[in-house]
């Protein structure tokens, strides 16, 4: 059974809090399920954007939330602009903002989750 929106992001930020780190909720969406997007402010002027990974993509269902990279190292206006397309298409979304100088987060990632390659690698062969 999956947490809800409202509970991974209270666990996220509090956990961000007890290592030392900075987090902040710039946007609350539906409490049970909606999606969650979390930006990393790299303190040097670029940013990334973590998204939920598309579950279609999996043989099995995670028990958890699975994040993808979005965007990497990118300028505050590109973050910005991801996120109207995406209210666009799904107005109940959260956002998590967190501060790390080196980029790194601690988030569950596809491809780390299931040691292959990322949801949808290989589906266009060139």
């Amino acid at each position: 059974m999956r947490v809800t929106s409202e509970f991974f992001v209270s666990a996220l930020v509090r956990r961000l809090f007890a290592e030392g780190g900075f987090a902040a909720v710039s946007r609350r969406g539906a409490e049970e399920a909606g999606a969650v997007f979390v930006s990393v402010d790299r303190l040097d002027g670029t940013f990334d954007l973590y998204g939920p990974a598309p579950q279609a993509f999996f043989s099995e269902q995670p028990q958890g939330r699975l994040f993808e990279r979005i965007l990497s190292g990118v300028a505050a206006e590109a973050v910005s602009e991801r996120l109207q397309r995406e209210a666009r298409m799904d107005p109940d979304y959260w956002l998590v903002e967190i501060e790390a100088r080196d980029g790194a987060v601690d988030l569950p990632l596809a491809a780390e989750e299931d040691n292959q390659p990322p949801p949808g690698a290989g589906f266009f062969k060139f």
